[in-house]
């Protein structure tokens, strides 16, 4: 029987998952691993971690599957985006890899945006200059370690550091290279506007694939380090939303995705490019061919409700926590929750943004303030939804949930009524490593496209439906939205 990989280079820990080629997951296993702090708010990673992590993730998986290696037709790749891998002449790494949520680039995103200017940036790119984009750390090291820029001679993402020591060959998906900044997301290809004004050479960066296509087969010494057979096609996959996305069928317009994790994410996928003028949402194109997305994130979502438990209600339960909050009625009995925790992205890209809760009475108790953070995530996530249909993607009658938030019954109740749509969750909840597992079967032949790929393997039921809430909490909703602007102010002077 044929069976495909998917391979997930998380900024924790490498997945890799063995399925079917009709979908099913035979096998999984995971490999472990930190990042460095090295000061606040930066986050750093030596990627030759990921290739250990690869090795032993794989091994393990296909002990687990009992399969032979020659029965894997294809292997697809995903992982976290927008980290920075910069290698010499050699392909040795020169120092280790920036991360997506490193915070150190704010000048050099005020480079780039004087260079490029904000209106152009945003109407090629997709988005505007921010911290954890690829671009501004390339600048920041050009800036502030000149030695260690002088000797880079190719800039990778992460997944593509692991798919260079698979294959020995360079290359770069569509939807990891449009989180750089430095892409032309119409054209899908490295934007020379963009690359010029910032005097960033072109031949820096490698050809870019489709998420389907085979960008080479696995070597010699890569085989015998996984134990898989030399020469197994290698596909292009894609970045960890677009792949996630693959992953629950949010693969054409009309199907949204919803992350509910630590941080939030909802997704939209578009036939063309979609782009917010205020790049309040962000637009990247999709793992699938001639496919784009937008996608609104959270950076405190479910992390919001783990604060809280930890500081105000530790060793308690969130089953017991939720359990209470659903003694309160909508809306909490007047009380509100701004998620700001960690400042926002969508929709304020605002780093000084901070949490609040507003309307606190004696009436109220720890059961008010849990359900005023779980509405408070859901008014953010209904933000960035709306920002995304205001710049033309259609509004879903369905949005397809995955993430660990999804297990309360009362927070998909809320979602449902909040977002005005129903909320189906996916039978098989595998993440982002599915759906670059199921990239790899298209490219293996076993389907068409990607389309046929998700409408044969993934199967989704209804989790909630709106109910009679909806109209209580558009009010709500309002008064919710009205906050931010009253406090940034104070936010600013805060910080």
């Amino acid at each position: 029987m044929s069976h495909l990989i998917g391979i997930d280079t998380s900024t924790t820990a490498t997945k890799t998952l063995v399925i079917t080629a009709d979908g099913s997951v035979v096998a999984e296993a995971s490999s472990n691993y930190e990042y460095d702090i090295p000061r606040p708010t930066w986050s750093e990673q030596d990627p030759r971690l990921w290739w250990d992590a690869t090795i032993a993730s794989i091994r393990q998986a296909m002990s687990r599957s009992g399969i032979d290696p020659s029965h894997i037709d294809a292997i697809g790749l995903t992982g976290q985006m927008h980290g920075s891998v910069l290698l010499d002449r050699g392909g040795d790494v020169i120092r280790p890899a920036i991360l997506w949520n490193d915070q150190r680039t704010a000048a050099e995103c005020d480079q780039i945006r004087d260079r490029v200017g904000r209106d152009e940036l945003i109407a090629t790119t997709g988005n505007d200059a921010l911290t954890g984009f690829t671009a501004p750390k390339l600048l920041w090291v050009r800036n502030h370690e000149p030695e260690n820029w002088s000797r880079v001679v190719t800039v990778l993402l992460p997944k593509d550091y692991v798919r260079l020591r698979l294959t020995d060959e360079l290359a770069l998906d569509v939807a990891g290279g449009s989180g750089t900044g430095l892409f032309d997301l119409s054209e899908r290809s490295w934007s020379s506007q963009v690359l010029t004004a910032l005097d960033l050479d072109r031949a820096l960066f490698p050809e870019t694939h489709e998420g389907p296509e085979i960008t080479g087969g696995l070597s010699t010494d890569a085989a015998e380090a996984t134990g898989l057979v030399a020469g197994t096609p290698v596909v292009a996959g894609g970045g960890d939303q677009s792949a996630n996305a693959v992953g629950v069928g949010a693969v054409a317009p009309g199907i949204v995705a919803l992350s509910l994790g630590t941080s939030g994410v909802v997704f939209a996928t578009s036939d063309g490019p979609a782009i917010d003028s205020e790049a309040r949402v962000q637009a990247f194109c999709h793992a699938v061919p001639e496919r784009w997305h937008m996608m609104g994130v959270m950076l405190s979502a479910a992390g919001s409700l783990r604060w809280f438990r930890d500081v105000l209600a530790p060793g308690v339960d969130f089953e017991v926590l939720v359990a209470g909050a659903s003694e309160v009625p909508a809306g909490s009995d007047g009380l509100l929750f701004l998620p700001y925790l960690s400042g926002e992205r969508t929709p304020h890209p605002d780093p000084n943004a901070r949490g609040a809760f507003v309307g606190l009475t004696t009436s109220h108790d720890i059961r008010h303030m849990t359900r005023a953070v779980l509405e408070g995530v859901a008014f953010g996530l209904a933000d960035g939804l709306d920002l995304m249909i205001g710049a033309g993607v259609p509004r879903p009658d369905s949005i397809r949930a995955s993430g660990g938030g999804l297990r309360s019954a009362l927070w998909r109740q809320i979602l449902a009524d909040v977002l005005h749509a129903r909320i189906d969750t996916p039978v098989t909840e595998e993440g982002a490593a599915y759906g670059a597992a199921l990239l790899a079967s298209v490219g293996a032949g076993h389907h068409v496209n990607v389309d046929e790929a998700t409408t044969r393997a993934v199967a989704v039921v209804p989790a909630a439906e709106p109910g009679d809430d909806v109209e209580h909490y558009r009010e709500t909703h309002r008064r919710y939205q009205a906050l931010y602007p009253a406090l940034r102010p104070t936010f600013e002077e805060l910080t």
